[in-house]
């Protein structure tokens, strides 16, 4: 069985959270594979950059979370780890990569309607439990 580690973020700019929509169909957190020779925050800002062309998040002390899950895709079942961390960011201005179909910036009670799946939908709640 294949093994991927990844790291997201729950993205915020004063109270609103930033969501993405993957060429799939589900709304999710800005997410990525963790590159050889990264370390989790490396990962973080450089997908940040990428899925969104934002620059300037600030890592949040303190809040990570992780999910373990297991999807197939082409016949070939993989284990997936991801560690989510909280990142402070100073615009809304999203420059959305071709992963993405569209992006949004919601309150915390419409981002928890907006997101898919559950695990992220709790991951949303710890945040918003850590940030009062």
């Amino acid at each position: 069985m294949k093994e991927e580690r990844s790291v997201g973020a729950v993205v915020f700019n004063g109270s609103d959270f930033l969501l993405l929509r993957y060429g799939y169909g589900h709304w999710d957190y800005v997410k990525g594979n963790i590159e050889p020779g990264e370390v989790k925050e490396e990962t973080l800002m450089r997908e940040l950059r990428e899925e969104t062309g934002i620059l300037d998040g600030k890592i949040i002390p303190g809040f990570l979370e992780k999910i373990e899950y297991f999807y197939t895709r082409d016949g070939v079942k993989t284990h997936k780890e991801v560690v989510f961390l909280l990142l402070k960011v100073d615009t809304k201005d999203v420059k959305l990569s071709f992963e993405h179909t569209d992006y949004k910036w919601l309150s915390y009670s419409n981002a928890l309607k907006q997101l898919t799946f559950d695990n992220a939908k709790e991951i949303l709640k710890k945040a918003k439990a850590f940030l009062k």
